[in-house]
């Protein structure tokens, strides 16, 4: 049954008369119930089309350790062992039938899972480092279940980038996009292996970009749905482009909650040329401490706005030194590049090529004057021991085996240089701890709220914890301090 407004009726027919007394017609209708909405709505994607063209392309990686039994019958090692056999001795204490015949074999142990892309036909495969850092052995699987052993190319740990080698030829590599065209808001996905499920496919939207972790890159952050074994998988734009390597995400819980990053393409672009090139990447560097300028600061001094690196501190005989940088200088641009915040310096810096001059603008007194500098190269990074050739096997409590962690002491100099006081370090994280997303080279700096300084503090902590509750373990990875829970096994 249709209902009618008669003030609406009544308004439209003395509209028709005025109208037709004014020598015209018109034909009025309810404004009200014929406005057209001001914007129209636009369908959702269909990212049918692109998992089609981009999955083959994406790889499961998993890592494997190599571990050989060192304990062998009656609590000796295998030395001892192979000494009676080899002198043809009796082994003490053993029956003759109990004896073993020949030496143990190394065992392969499964170590992580994680995700890649092929970046060239003949094999080439981008990930994250830290999915191969320390393996023995590095297997790619296709889409197509073929499996190869990969050789490590080079990994570099500032940006989490590396690249492996597979021979094979005719493989489908990705298209590499342009990050520059990404616009916060836009529709990406991402396929990877999160905890081992092969080939999932998640999508989002870009959240914000050059968003600063305090890590090397300015990362991409999105809410694509980002978990453990995602590590190292491209991240993909509606036209079927890598824009991205999947990285971290940030975490309370331990599992994905609508924060994730990615390096972005460009950036790992100019990685992987160094990689294949020399297998290693080379950065420069100027010697100096900075930190951000702040508002007061910036408007006590005259320079506007907050812009710039402040500079507290130039390492002697540096280049900076050199050049005639002073501590409370702002370096506001680098090679005519503006520094808008304290972590573009760095950035810009590292891309140089040593042995370059590049002129730095500082801000000091009251007036802006350029410096010519020659670039020094970073010290490179010491290559990860392999885990067969670490020689400190981490003991692990009952309790800590619970929830799959290995801990050991932090020495000075890595307490110096990942500027921490106390904590101990992750030699391993499996089953509970890796589900919260530990890895391997995190610090632990406190358990159950309890501060922890070493291996004896962290047991202690972790003995007075509450084992039928979730354990929140305050963790850092780099320059991020963040919380995960541990769910113990029932």
């Amino acid at each position: 049954m249709l209902k009618f407004d008669g003030n609406a009726l009544r308004g439209a027919a003395l509209t028709c008369m005025i109208a037709a007394l004014a020598g015209g017609a018109a034909v009025v209708a309810p404004q009200a119930a014929w406005a057209q909405p001001a914007a129209v709505a636009r369908g959702l994607p269909d990212f049918t089309d692109l998992v089609d063209q981009v999955g083959p392309s994406v790889v499961n990686i998993r890592t494997v350790e190599k571990v050989s039994g060192r304990t062998g019958l009656n609590g000796m090692d295998e030395e001892m062992l192979e000494f009676f056999r080899r002198f043809g001795m009796p082994i003490p204490n053993v029956p003759k039938q109990q004896r073993p015949q020949r030496p143990q074999q190394e065992e392969e142990q499964p170590r992580g899972v994680g995700s890649g892309f092929i970046l060239t036909s003949d094999g080439f495969v981008m990930t994250n480092a830290h999915v191969v850092e320390g393996a023995d052995e590095v297997i790619v699987t296709l889409t197509d279940k073929r499996e190869f052993k990969a050789k490590i190319i080079g990994a570099d740990k500032r940006t989490d980038v590396a690249v492996v080698k597979i021979e094979a030829t005719g493989l489908p590599a990705v298209k590499v996009g342009d990050v520059g065209r990404l616009r916060v808001g836009e529709w990406v996905m991402a396929i990877g292996s999160p905890f081992g499920l092969e080939n999932t496919v998640t999508a989002g939207i870009v959240s914000a970009k050059q968003r600063d972790t305090g890590d090397y890159l300015p990362f991409i952050q999105t809410d694509v749905a980002i978990n453990p074994g995602n590590s190292g998988g491209p991240l993909i734009n509606m036209r079927g482009e890598v824009v991205g390597i999947n990285s971290q995400i940030y975490s309370r819980s331990g599992g994905f909650m609508g924060i994730s990053f990615a390096i972005p393409m460009d950036e790992a672009m100019r990685v992987s040329e160094q990689l294949r090139a020399s297998g290693r990447v080379t950065r420069g560097r100027i010697g100096v401490q900075i930190g951000p300028v702040t508002r007061e600061v910036a408007e006590s001094i005259g320079l506007g706005k907050p812009q710039g690196a402040l500079v507290s501190g130039v390492e002697a005989g540096s280049p900076a030194d050199k050049a005639g940088v002073e501590a409370g200088d702002i370096i506001t641009r680098f090679d005519g590049k503006t520094i808008e915040k304290v972590g573009d310096l760095p950035r810009l810096v590292g891309n140089t090529k040593p042995g370059s001059k590049s002129t730095v603008t500082v801000f000091r007194r009251g007036a802006s004057r350029d410096l010519t500098i020659t670039i020094a190269e970073v010290e490179p990074d010491k290559p990860a021991a392999k885990a067969s050739e670490r020689e400190e096997k981490p003991k692990a409590s009952a309790a800590a085996q619970q929830l799959g962690l290995a801990v050991t002491n932090l020495t000075d100099a890595q307490k110096k240089e990942l500027k921490v006081k106390g904590g101990v370090l992750v030699a391993s994280a499996t089953d509970a701890a890796a589900r919260a997303g530990l890895r391997e080279g995190d610090v632990i700096l406190a358990v159950a709220n309890t501060e922890v300084t070493s291996v004896k503090e962290f047991e202690a902590a972790l003995a007075k914890a509450d084992k039928a509750k979730s354990i929140n373990v305050l963790y850092r990875r780099g320059e991020w301090a963040q919380y995960a829970l541990i769910r113990p096994a029932r």
